[in-house]
């Protein structure tokens, strides 16, 4: 079976979440690597979470890379069918909007953190995220992403 990473979708939207990273940041998302095969897995294999969704009414997450996967206990099809408000618990779904509220007026904010909740109920709170536009080359909006290192554990 073919990895994850290696599907043309996959290192096209890759390439999406880096430029668009490197375009509202100033910053390389994972330094070093550029473009293409390489630069998919290094993605996908980092430690850091990434995770990323569309622009449907109601977004639906379309990438997480393996420690995202990990994190929210779910395979790359469950996760890539789950509408992204759904990775928050009902409480946190109001706060999680105006983030991505202000991330749309702003391009990117740093520093966010918010408790997310796993498909089999564990509950975690993200610390220090980078959440930022996805656009393409032409500037048209193609969602939003984040990315983390930092995660605790919470009851």
């Amino acid at each position: 079976m073919e990895s994850i990473w290696m599907s043309e979708r996959v290192i096209i939207h890759t390439d999406l979440l880096v430029r668009s990273y490197r375009r509202f940041t100033g910053r390389d998302l994972l330094p070093g690597v550029e473009r293409g095969l390489d630069l998919a897995r290094r993605v996908y294999e980092s430690p850091v979470v990434v995770v990323s969704h569309g622009i449907e009414a109601d977004p639906v997450l379309n990438y997480g890379n393996a420690t995202a996967l990990g994190l929210w206990e779910m395979s790359w099809d469950e996760l890539t069918c789950t509408p992204s408000r759904l990775t928050a618990e009902a409480p946190e779904r109001d706060e999680r909007a105006r983030l991505l509220a202000e991330v749309a007026a702003h391009g990117f904010i740093d520093n966010y953190s918010g408790i997310r909740i796993s498909k089999l109920g564990r509950r975690f709170r993200i610390e220090q995220a980078t959440v930022w536009n996805l656009v393409n080359e032409s500037g048209e909006a193609q969602g939003q992403a984040a990315t983390f290192r930092q995660w605790t554990w919470v009851s």
